[in-house]
């Protein structure tokens, strides 16, 4: 029995399987909104047989975008077209996740096939926001330096999203803490230089995000899963590392977390990070043992063997995979069949499989 293809359950729901389809931006909305492009994408990765498929990263506020073309969730108009997507995600047996996010300092760019570069306002652009007025990049200009009143907006503004998301019928809600944007800039010293509440100490660092976590979790239903990514080490010294990321896991599991996605980098550009096939699973593994909670393991996970190990072995409870989800939408499938699993396929797809 592949254990890759074991069910798991957490709070009220059951994932068929350990596959999850990771987050991954499409820069294809107008305005935040979700649109047949998504559903497309989205709903062939259901059909595909994932356990979990998770939206994008969804904008809490419009200044919260990576870009202008990020998918939103910041106004109730947002949650029609989510809505149909994830009716068309359960009809095919697949539990639906979204993930919140805000953007911080790294917000109000091109999209990567563009350049990326940063935009002005001329070209739809805006000024961004961070714990310090720091840039992300040297030549660019600073961000607005949150004032305390702001942070508490802001987490008013995640709480507000979570509610949204529900009403769109979304099983799993996942706070974005990583890759350098708003909430992880907060937790690095690398980019927080505050010295109020909100900077400084670990304590003091993490409390940002363990402010939103509980405020989130107050408005779920029991039976709702929420889940956190993070980048588990900066590859930076003195930035944040896989220590500080036991100790945060372990004080998100009593604020009700149930799952550690364990992601890494971005805070900064240039950092020296030793890719390789499942390079990250080794922040998955120690937070799962260390903080004792369930952990998503994501990165260069490409191969069915390699995934079932990773699960077999007890150094994740979800595999999360991204760009290998965009190779091939049904890599589910054809990781059943590598790994001789009898899965159920549509019956308008079963004479294939």
């Amino acid at each position: 029995m592949s254990h890759l293809f074991e069910p798991f359950d957490q709070r009220g729901i059951t994932f068929r399987n350990r596959i999850a389809v990771s987050p991954m931006c499409q820069y294809s909305s107008v305005d935040g909104f979700a649109n047949d492009w998504h559903l497309v994408h989205l709903v062939s990765r259901a059909v595909g047989g994932a356990g979990l498929v998770m939206t994008e990263a969804a904008a809490v506020e419009p200044e919260g975008r990576i870009t202008p073309q990020d998918l939103g969730i910041w106004q109730d108009a947002h949650i029609e077209m989510l809505a149909r997507i994830v009716e068309l995600i359960h009809r095919n047996g697949t539990v639906a996740g979204i993930q919140l996010a805000h953007a911080g300092r790294k917000a109000s760019t091109a999209p990567p096939w563009d350049g990326g570069d940063l935009l002005s306002e001329s070209q739809g652009g805006w000024t961004s926001i961070a714990p310090s007025a720091i840039p992300f990049e040297p030549d660019r200009p600073a961000p607005i330096a949150l004032s305390i009143e702001d942070i508490q907006k802001l987490t008013a503004s995640f709480v507000n999203a979570a509610q949204r998301a529900l009403e769109a019928g979304f099983d799993v809600i996942e706070i974005h803490a990583a890759h350098g944007y708003l909430l992880h800039e907060f937790m690095s010293p690398l980019s927080n230089q505050r010295t109020d509440d909100y900077g400084g100490s670990f304590e003091h660092r993490i409390r940002f995000l363990c402010e939103v976590v509980p405020a989130v979790r107050n408005v779920l239903p029991d039976q709702t899963p929420l889940w956190v990514r993070i980048s588990a080490t900066d590859w930076v010294p003195n930035g944040w590392d896989i220590e500080q990321s036991i100790a945060l896991s372990d004080k998100l599991k009593s604020l009700g977390v149930d799952l550690i996605d364990c992601s890494s980098g971005a805070i900064v550009p240039g950092e020296k990070i030793p890719t390789g096939a499942g390079y990250q699973t080794i922040f998955a593994d120690r937070i799962r043992r260390e903080a004792n909670i369930a952990t998503g393991a994501v990165g260069m996970i490409t191969a069915p063997a390699q995934a079932d190990q990773i699960i077999r072995t007890g150094q994740a409870d979800m595999v999360l995979l991204g760009r290998e989800m965009l190779r091939d939408p049904y890599w589910p499938m054809r990781a059943a069949k590598q790994l001789r699993q009898s899965v159920p396929a549509p019956i308008q797809y079963d004479r294939a499989w």
